[in-house]
């Protein structure tokens, strides 16, 4: 009886792929699939350290892709959710799609099917709640700057938003939480790591940062959007489900919330 194994990969999306690959093409009994980051070895199984390799995982992307178009969507909004044990639920979820001759894609019968659509629409509303609240600084590089703390890793679904909106501007959208942000240089999007010492938020201090006209501006903003709310009709649960708690201090129409 061959023993189970745990697949160790670095991470990314196509490393993913590439352990979705070497299992199927090693046949290996996979009782789990883990980042390099967090892997815990099980009991009763051996772990296998996979390699990321770019060609292997366009063979399962592509073999994903002929199977079911909207799949391979949810499949990657699902890998963004950063999910506990969302590797090892893709991987399943792969498995009956190969193993079938019809689309399971939309079969919400089956419990797996189910979680990866639950997980792969909270991913999608996190990318459009983003794209609505991201609110730039203007820097004294000249770069326009924003910090964004999402409950999902959505930093590549929002790249293309913003490269089409602000094409000629230069922009670097930063995610605190996951310490790593997407730069546009004019020409290209590119994915950078910084070292920051200082959240900027909507806060009432000025930083050396950033322009003193970015300021005047924000607070122009800021005095136009309390003026223009009517105290008597602000429905605050109503607000808050459109625009949740937690975005507002990345608000700069906030700064008096």
């Amino acid at each position: 009886m061959n023993a189970t194994k745990t697949l160790i990969y670095d991470g990314s999306f196509n490393g993913f792929l590439t352990a979705v690959f070497v299992a199927f093409e090693e046949k290996i009994l996979v009782s789990d699939i883990q980042k390099n980051v967090v892997a815990q070895s099980g009991l009763f199984s051996e772990t296998q350290t996979i390699f990321t390799q770019i060609d292997k995982a366009k063979r399962v992307w592509n073999g994903i892709h002929k199977k079911s178009h909207s799949a391979i969507k949810d499949i990657y909004f699902a890998f963004l959710s950063e999910n506990n044990g969302v590797e090892l639920l893709l991987y399943r979820f792969i498995c009956k799609m190969f193993a079938g001759t019809t689309s399971i894609a939309t079969d919400y019968s089956d419990g797996i099917v189910l979680k990866i659509s639950q997980l792969a629409r909270s991913v999608g509303r996190e990318k459009h709640r983003m794209e609505a609240f991201v609110r730039f600084q203007l820097t004294k590089d000249e770069i326009y700057f924003a910090n964004i703390e999402p409950d999902f890793d959505v930093l590549p679904l929002i790249s293309k938003h913003f490269r089409s909106r602000y094409a000629d501007q230069q922009w670097l959208i930063y995610d605190v939480k996951r310490k790593y942000g997407i730069y546009f240089d004019l020409d290209q999007v590119e994915i950078i790591s910084l070292d920051l010492n200082e959240i900027h938020t909507n806060s009432l201090n000025k930083s050396a940062h950033f322009e003193d006209e970015e300021y005047n501006y924000q607070d122009l903003w800021n005095n136009y959007f309390r003026s223009t709310n009517i105290k008597s009709r602000i429905n605050l649960k109503l607000h808050t489900q459109h625009v949740p708690k937690r975005y507002w201090k990345y608000l700069s129409e906030k700064k008096a919330v």
